[in-house]
């Protein structure tokens, strides 16, 4: 409680108090009454209403303070009037009326929110499930009737079929743990499946693969691991200079085993370098290359964050390689040694 406001919210009622002690005054100097008894009186006429004032200002402090620890220690502040209790004065009691008032119409306005957000999800969710369908099918024509024309058309729907799975995981970006199947994975059995789903973009784009043999296994969810790679290849892929190369190893790092992501593409400019997780940041690089959303990789650093999965990313002229880290335990570590 801000004290100098508070007292001078006080002037008017100070201001009437000594109008009538001066008033008082001349009363009793006109009815006789000797000065010495008309000071006693202002006297203790002053330390009554100092002593009033003071307790009056420490009592509302106080309970300014409780208030205010109270509204601290909530994680929603606007359930204040649900916890604190009826005040004692007349006015305060209008103030609290009030605030329940006004949470009453917050909680309405969140659950109707709240019911929107999730009538809008599950129509994503459904949509996108609908969407696979006629994706698939059109993958399964064009594979049984391979042409120049056809070719082309599976490459698109790969993209097709990579926003759709970006889309899936935003709207269940949340409640991604509802979807979670942790279990054990070969890193390798991954990795070749990662880039038979982006087999024809990487044909088309001329890509050069080195894929390192993989013997380690760790313990994650081997769809979404699937998701992250295939927007790193993507990336490698829109990012790319003449004669391009992927390259995908792993390696081991006390208790981690670490699979490395490598292309020689254009690179990302050393100020971009620590923003490239956030979302919707395109950088220089983006701003020359217009398919550029920057939700491919902040979905990855979602990801991974949920899943416990370090990632980082080194870049330079030569090419970019992001990491990502799997933590292993040391019986697991021992298996594999």
């Amino acid at each position: 409680m801000n004290s100098r406001r508070y007292w001078k919210n006080r002037l008017p009622f100070l201001l009437t108090n000594l109008v009538c002690m001066a008033a008082l005054t001349v009363f009793l100097l006109v009815c006789g009454n000797s000065v010495s008894a008309v000071l006693l009186i202002l006297i203790v006429w002053a330390l009554i209403l100092l002593a009033g004032l003071v307790l009056t200002y420490w009592k509302r402090k106080r309970q300014m303070k409780k208030l205010l620890d109270m509204a601290e220690q909530l994680s929603e502040r606007y359930l204040i009037s649900e916890v604190m209790e009826l005040p004692e004065q007349a006015e305060d009691q209008v103030y609290y009326q009030l605030l329940k008032m006004a949470g009453k119409s917050m909680l309405e306005q969140i659950g109707e929110v709240e019911r929107e957000r999730l009538e809008y999800k599950e129509y994503i969710e459904q949509w996108i499930h609908e969407i696979k369908t006629p994706i698939t099918a059109m993958k399964l024509l064009c594979e049984n009737h391979r042409t120049d024309w056809t070719k082309e058309l599976l490459l698109e729907l790969e993209k097709t079929n990579r926003f759709t799975e970006q889309a899936l995981y935003y709207a269940r970006s949340e409640h991604t743990e509802k979807d979670y199947s942790v279990r054990e994975m070969a890193l390798s059995q991954v990795v070749h499946q990662a880039i038979a789903d982006n087999k024809y973009l990487l044909l088309q784009s001329g890509m050069h693969l080195e894929v390192e043999e993989m013997q380690d296994t760790v313990y994650s969810d081997e769809k979404w691991v699937r998701f992250i790679l295939n927007q790193l290849i993507a990336n490698a892929v829109k990012y790319r200079i003449e004669q391009p190369i992927l390259r995908i190893s792993t390696h081991k790092r006390q208790d981690q085993v670490v699979l490395v992501v490598e292309d020689n593409g254009i690179g990302i400019a050393a100020s971009d370098l620590p923003r490239i997780f956030e979302k919707g940041f395109t950088g220089q690089n983006g701003r020359m290359v217009q398919q550029s959303t920057g939700i491919g990789l902040y979905l990855c650093k979602r990801l991974c964050e949920k899943l416990g999965i370090g990632i980082t990313a080194e870049s330079s002229e030569h090419g970019t390689a992001i990491s990502l880290s799997f933590h292993i335990n040391c019986l697991i570590h021992e298996v594999q040694d």
